[in-house]
């Protein structure tokens, strides 16, 4: 549900309140339980927000890829191994993946 709610923040490009949220998304969700998953968002850092009347209006703080890049981190600072991760995950690339690191550890745009 969070990257539900997500891709409709991205969507509308601009803060919504958790009412516009439930209207975005055409849902059978309570607005309540999108009220819930936003302040859920918000303390993970990934959603900021701002006064809306009573309420607030949510707006993400990065766009996709930086938030799939920040959970990529988050699941790597879990590890005391990490050299056995990251092993483990480039040996899991595809060639074009690994074409496409290998050029940003080089420092070449892709």
């Amino acid at each position: 549900m969070e990257s539900t709610i997500l891709a409709a923040l991205w969507a509308a490009g601009t803060p919504l309140t958790p009412g516009q949220v439930q209207g975005a998304l055409g849902t059978e969700l309570a607005r309540t339980t999108v009220t819930t998953i936003l302040s859920r968002l918000y303390e993970k850092g990934t959603v900021a927000r701002t006064r809306a009347g009573r309420g607030f209006a949510y707006t993400p703080t990065e766009d996709a890829p930086g938030l799939t890049a920040r959970r990529m981190h988050s699941e790597l600072r879990k590890q005391e191994d990490r050299s056995t991760v990251l092993a483990r995950f480039v040996s899991q690339l595809t060639d074009e993946d690994e074409r496409l690191l290998r050029d940003l550890l080089d420092g070449e745009a892709p």
